[in-house]
């Protein structure tokens, strides 16, 4: 008994580890940021909880690395029940469905990433199970087929999508609660420096936690990125404290600048101004003179640039607005068709 508590304690620790090196909030009340997302979801988790039900299907949807899949498992720790974590382009069949689906218990979560990449005949799969919390699998072909429901325990799906538009209406309708994502403001972001380093248990100051979120694109994620390579400088190059002098050399070394913009993204901005003269220009032309994926350039790069005013879109393409000229020190020209260099 006694070395099985002993087994116990050691995996509760080890959970707990890996929990802090993920940086990732346990609870909603943890949850720093998107503060309507978080306001309606205590009620929906509380209202759920007194009626005793699976709280309804949900989808998050915004650019990467604001919090959608942390915010999956702070629901599933809220609601007391087993979260199951898989992506769209992980289902490549009906059976690997229908195998997650029938082990899944009463109340249990199942988080979908990436759900607009589902493949139309798995999310075919996936109508009835939301719905009835059944499916419909056909046995033998033929004059013999026949259609076989069979019954699931209650659950509850959520489903993260970069991509809310390119959802099928069907799937979409689905669903019952609808939350998007919002950049977050340096203000939020400060808040999560503070609880990253304290869970790192490194020594950080308020300037050196504000000049880190506002260079991290309002991202979550890229800020507790970000603070782990400062927090590497400090270690090296100081005393492990983290100050402010130390941050912006860390940060200047990593090519993250004052806006938050990194290679990337100056390389983007570059690519329209000085290959097609400030624009416009098509997503496909951008992305092969890149030699990047168009999706990666619309998921991850565009989003930011986009809120912060550095490009526009136009029906004609991408547009470079005065901002990135300033940006990038280029003189700026309303002329498109005028040549800069």
């Amino acid at each position: 008994m006694e070395e099985e508590r002993l087994v116990n304690s050691q995996k509760e620790n080890e959970e707990e580890r890996i929990i802090n090196l993920s940086l990732r909030p346990r609870t909603i009340d943890e949850f720093i940021g998107q503060p309507n997302t978080v306001s309606a979801l205590k009620i929906a988790v509380e209202a759920a909880g007194k009626r005793d039900e699976p709280l309804e299907h949900i989808l998050l949807s915004g650019p990467p690395g604001l919090g959608k899949t942390s915010l999956a498992y702070c629901i599933a720790k809220e609601m007391k029940t087993k979260l199951t974590a898989t992506s769209g382009p992980a289902i490549e069949r009906a059976g690997d469905l229908v195998g997650i689906l029938t082990n899944l218990e009463k109340g249990d979560v199942l988080f979908i990433d990436e759900i607009h990449r589902l493949s139309r005949v798995v999310e075919e799969f996936l109508y009835p199970a939301m719905e009835n919390f059944q499916i419909d699998f056909i046995i033998d072909k033929g004059p013999y087929a026949k259609s076989v429901k069979f019954n699931l325990k209650p659950f509850t799906l959520i489903g993260a999508t970069t991509r809310k538009g390119s959802l099928s209406a069907p799937l979409r309708g689905r669903f019952g609660l609808f939350f998007d994502f919002d950049f977050y403001t340096p203000q939020d972001l400060t808040m999560i420096v503070g609880r990253s380093a304290a869970l790192l248990d490194t020594k950080i100051n308020e300037e050196s936690a504000f000049e880190i979120a506002k260079r991290s694109r309002g991202s979550a994620r890229l800020c507790n990125r970000i603070l782990k390579r400062v927090r590497d400088y400090a270690q090296v190059k100081g005393d492990g404290t983290i100050g402010i002098e130390i941050t912006k050399t860390a940060l200047d070394t990593i090519l993250v600048d004052d806006k938050g913009l990194d290679g990337m993204d100056r390389k983007y901005l570059l690519s329209i101004i000085k290959m097609h003269n400030g624009g416009p220009v098509g997503i496909e032309a951008i992305a092969a003179s890149l030699g990047e994926d168009r999706g990666t350039l619309e998921d991850v790069v565009e989003p930011y640039l986009l809120s912060k005013g550095f490009i526009n879109r136009s029906p004609r393409g991408r547009i470079a607005t005065e901002t990135a000229f300033s940006h990038l020190n280029i003189p700026f020209t309303k002329d498109p068709q005028e040549k800069l260099f």
